[in-house]
């Protein structure tokens, strides 16, 4: 878990207090922004300013938006990652095989965060994307990373985060959860049953090295209406499945 900051250095946080507003909000301008901030508009335009001079931040009149240079930093953070590296083919395999959407998803704090997605021939556009946060009790791939994290980790993620709802069918109370990690490693996979998003189905598979470390997770995703019957219940468990294990394979065993 990340530690407090012992001296936070109060610029600093303003300046991330305008950029998570501005990606809450998709833009803003100066005033808005310091009424719900509570910052003077002269501290606001400040720091526009001074993230519009580095590449930050974009104006288009009196709108500000956030700029391409977080875009560079992302991929740069991402290429890095020797999980993505070696996970991306393999996604790749499993959305080509299925014509649905594939997803790799990793823990970052308590919170899922989407490393790559790709779509098959017949996969449906979700609210997904790469870099974007998502608690892990409602979805199949942070069942699938919650379940096999150590049992202290797993309190401190639930502690921060809580079980927030999202749909009737999020799991909210804590000993329905216990019993639905226990049966994803019993069963090796994890189903999401419309907990996060109506209408939508995923089966994930954790990542797990032979050092026990929880790398994340992949998962097939589609309409729940199709996904039914013997492709859920017994090709697509199989099929991430046999690719985590390739996954796993090459982190513990490949230098790239």
């Amino acid at each position: 878990m990340s530690e407090d900051a012992k001296h936070p250095v109060k610029a600093t946080e303003k300046t991330l207090a305008i950029v998570e507003a501005l990606k809450e909000e998709d833009g803003g301008r100066v005033t808005p922004l310091a009424e719900s901030l509570d910052m003077s508009k002269s501290v606001v335009h400040n720091h526009l300013a001074t993230l519009r001079k580095h590449g930050y931040v974009d104006r288009d009149g009196d709108e500000y938006r956030l700029g391409m240079k977080f875009l560079d930093l992302g991929g740069y953070l991402r290429h890095n990652m020797k999980l993505y590296r070696v996970a991306k083919p393999e996604v790749d395999k499993m959305a080509e095989e299925t014509g649905e959407l594939a997803n790799l998803l990793t823990e970052d704090n308590g919170c899922g965060v989407y490393l790559y997605r790709v779509k098959g021939e017949q996969a449906v556009d979700l609210d997904t994307y790469v870099g974007r946060r998502t608690n892990l009790h409602y979805t199949a791939q942070g069942k699938a990373i919650l379940a096999h994290l150590p049992e202290e980790r797993l309190e401190q993620v639930i502690e921060e985060k809580g079980l927030p709802k999202a749909t009737n069918n999020t799991i909210t109370d804590r000993e329905a959860l216990d019993q639905a990690l226990a049966d994803i490693r019993e069963r090796g996979y994890a189903y999401h049953e419309e907990e996060r998003l109506k209408g939508l189905r995923s089966i994930a598979a954790p990542i797990v090295t032979d050092d026990g470390t929880v790398h994340g997770s992949i998962s097939i995703s589609g309409p729940a209406n199709r996904m039914r019957g013997e492709t859920v219940e017994s090709e697509i468990p199989r099929l991430v499945r046999s690719t985590s294990n390739a996954i796993e394979l090459n982190l513990n065993y490949t230098d790239i």
